[in-house]
């Protein structure tokens, strides 16, 4: 079989620490090019990655180039509309990382330019491929846990805003705080294993307390430290987020913090139903809770990279030209999801759909 070629524009953490990495296992693809404005993280990416076949500054060389099939945008958020419009016009199959863009009515653009071009859009939503949440997705679908009537997640750590001042804490640039960065993960997934659940409504509040002055803030450890500009930046998204969302299928209520003055990591979502619950630990493992034995059941199964089962599902995607579980149709109530939940703390009320 020919093997796609493909572009990586960004040559951030997540093209160097989850796809190029699988990049590097998959024997049908060339990557011809990795791209990033800053040229010296693509050269220090192509030293690590010898697949990689050429380095360039600009994007648009990528998307003009008629060899190439797909092009994987692993740009920070603000990025990620305008690069993939411009590779859907250009005729490109196109894998966006997450979040899709940093609103609702540009998701929608974008999901209606892919379908006009007819070309495959994609996004990094990859716990859609996790090992578990696959598993508990079916076991639902099976009816495991009779009726799901709740979900509860939390996605909590203590001191830990990244990039603080830069781009993950500039609204403009980002669209929100640690809901889009974290809860979008989360959330998604939920629905997913829910089984594609709409949404009925929600209400949430949002805060940015923990470095309203930036240069006070005292913290352990700060992803992407690298992008900080705590003297000059800007810190105007949500460090804590709670809500509460009712959906045709369950209700679903949340908590989630980059920065909080409680020193323990919560990454789990609780799936109740009537029949079977089940605690589920963020990219890890679940347990079961029969209702019927009493019994808690530790499954023993492997859990696959997650980032190349979602890669070589796009390739076959690109290549059959059916839409997989990451295609931007299917992803569309989650990132309307997020934009309610931003509307309904900004008003301090519901919002019903």
């Amino acid at each position: 079989m020919k093997k796609k070629i493909i572009a990586v524009i960004g040559c951030g953490r997540i093209a160097h620490n989850a796809h190029m990495p699988a990049f590097s296992k998959m024997d049908n693809i060339r990557v011809k090019y990795a791209c990033d404005i800053i040229l010296e993280k693509a050269k220090k990416m192509m030293d690590e990655f010898p697949i990689i076949e050429s380095v360039i500054e600009d994007y648009k060389i990528a998307i003009n180039d008629p060899e190439v099939d797909a092009i994987f945008i692993l740009t920070p958020n603000y990025a990620h509309y305008t690069i993939t419009m411009d590779a859907l016009r250009a005729g490109k199959h196109v894998f966006c990382e997450k979040p899709i863009t940093v609103n609702y009515e540009l998701s929608c653009k974008m999901a209606e330019e892919a379908n006009k071009q007819n070309k495959i859009l994609n996004i990094g939503v990859c716990n859609r491929y996790q090992k578990s949440v696959e598993m508990l997705e079916q076991m639902n679908r099976e009816g495991k846990f009779g009726n799901i009537y709740h979900v509860y997640c939390s996605f909590r750590s203590f001191r830990s805003i990244p990039g603080l001042g830069g781009a993950f804490t500039t609204k403009e640039q980002s669209g929100g705080g640690v809901l889009i960065d974290w809860g979008i993960h989360f959330l998604d997934l939920i629905l997913y294993i829910l089984g594609g659940a709409k949404l009925n409504n929600v209400t949430c509040d949002a805060y940015c307390e923990m470095a309203k002055d930036m240069s006070s803030y005292k913290y352990k450890f700060m992803w992407a430290e690298d992008t900080a500009d705590i003297k000059n930046g800007t810190n105007d998204v949500d460090d804590f987020i709670s809500g509460y969302i009712r959906t045709d299928k369950a209700s679903i209520s949340f908590n989630g913090a980059w920065a909080q003055n409680i020193d323990k990591d919560e990454m789990f979502i609780d799936f109740l139903g009537d029949k079977c619950g089940a605690r589920l630990t963020y990219c890890g493992k679940f347990e079961l809770y029969d209702g019927s034995t009493l019994e808690t059941i530790n499954p023993e199964y492997d859990i696959p990279d997650m980032y190349l089962c979602e890669d070589e599902a796009f390739i076959e995607s690109i290549t059959t030209g059916e839409k997989n579980r990451n295609h931007i149709d299917n992803i569309l109530e989650s990132a309307k999801l997020l934009d309610a939940l931003y509307a309904s703390s900004e008003k301090k009320g519901e919002v019903v759909f």
